[in-house]
């Protein structure tokens, strides 16, 4: 204690990081119980697949979900950036326009480094989009608004899905277990405002007594959701990143030579097999693109909501830095295994060994 009192800066940081724990944790779900919940809000509605942002198809057997319009908002503000970065380009870079060229040079280097000079050129378009285009979803995803902001799914509607859903099964609905948020207001746009932690019913309670007027009860859609939180995203970006290292292979060493190395008949049985299993391998490995992508970023985003529901303020913030840095070594992950997918794909069997 006596160190601390010599420290006074210290003891000022302690005293303030137990002022904000202690507010944290009254203002959540666990000081909900005991009179307080003025900052936590109802733990959200996760679900593995996306949501439609309007409850009617836009277009005939097409709907636009939330991760659909993060992704177009993720490709607009890369292309803000780049616009703003090269409109005022200077012999000495500085702001936007140093950021880029100090990420740009840095990608030359380890491309060239990998697959060598002349390859490193053709590949780094493909590898430099995919990362910047992956880091930029994962980092709007954190941001205020993002699962916060939507539709409400009313009540009657989720009602009426689980009973159909019941009769299906051939059981009755129990709608006990059928948690619904109260919302203010009866207008198209929700919010899942502070303090309304503890302003949750259930499906029964709401058949029951009904809800109060100026009041709505429902669970909210949100209209933007990180784009990687969507397995198909995720699958597609895989998808495109495996197809462009296969046509790079063809394109270098040609058709038979490609394809020879998962489809060889001349030289036994064994090499057949490997061949084989050489093939096989390369489906896992769009699988494991898709899966580590999309599983890292929707725990992510279940781990924030947890902690936002349970300990707003302290509780949230060391995670928000911990996903800043998930989302950036993701997408540094993916970018890279697909350089070096490509420099193997585009090297033969004797220079692999090398």
């Amino acid at each position: 204690m006596g160190k601390l009192l010599r420290k006074p800066k210290v003891a000022i940081v302690l005293v303030v990081f137990l002022v904000v724990f202690i507010i944290g944790l009254a203002g959540g779900a666990l000081g909900d119980k005991f009179g307080g919940g003025f900052l936590g809000s109802p733990l959200p509605h996760l679900q593995l697949a996306a949501e439609k942002v309007t409850a009617e198809p836009q277009f005939p057997g097409f709907t636009v979900t939330n991760t659909m319009i993060a992704t177009w908002v993720a490709i607009a503000v890369l292309g803000i950036l780049t616009f703003f970065a090269t409109r005022r380009m200077t012999e000495v870079p500085r702001g936007l326009q140093n950021l880029f060229e100090a990420v740009i040079e840095y990608f030359i280097h380890l491309a060239e480094t990998i697959a060598g000079h002349e390859r490193a050129r053709t590949f780094l378009p493909l590898v430099l989009t995919i990362f910047l285009f992956i880091v930029t979803a994962n980092w709007l995803g954190v941001l205020p608004g993002f699962g916060t902001i939507g539709r409400v799914e009313t009540a009657d509607q989720i009602i009426h899905h689980a009973e159909e859903k019941a009769e299906k099964d051939g059981e009755a609905a129990n709608l006990a277990t059928i948690e619904l948020h109260v919302f203010d207001g009866d207008g198209g746009v929700a919010v899942q405002s502070f303090g309304s932690v503890g302003e949750t019913i259930t499906a029964e309670e709401y058949e029951h007594d009904g809800i109060e007027e100026g009041k709505r009860a429902g669970i909210l859609v949100p209209f933007l959701r990180s784009a990687n939180t969507d397995v198909n995203t995720t699958l597609a970006i895989a998808l495109i990143a495996m197809v462009m290292v296969h046509w790079w292979g063809l394109r270098t060493l040609g058709a038979f030579n490609h394809l020879g190395k998962y489809f060889s008949f001349k030289r036994g049985a064994i090499w057949f097999m490997v061949g084989i299993l050489e093939a096989i391998g390369e489906v896992a490995r769009i699988i494991s693109f898709t899966f580590r992508l999309f599983g890292n970023i929707f725990a992510g985003e279940v781990l924030l909501a947890a902690m936002a529901f349970l300990l707003p303020l302290i509780g949230i913030v060391p995670f928000l830095g911990l996903e800043l840095f998930v989302g950036l070594i993701q997408a540094f992950i993916f970018s890279m295994l697909t350089l070096v997918f490509a420099a193997s794909a585009t090297a033969s069997h004797g220079a692999e060994g090398h």
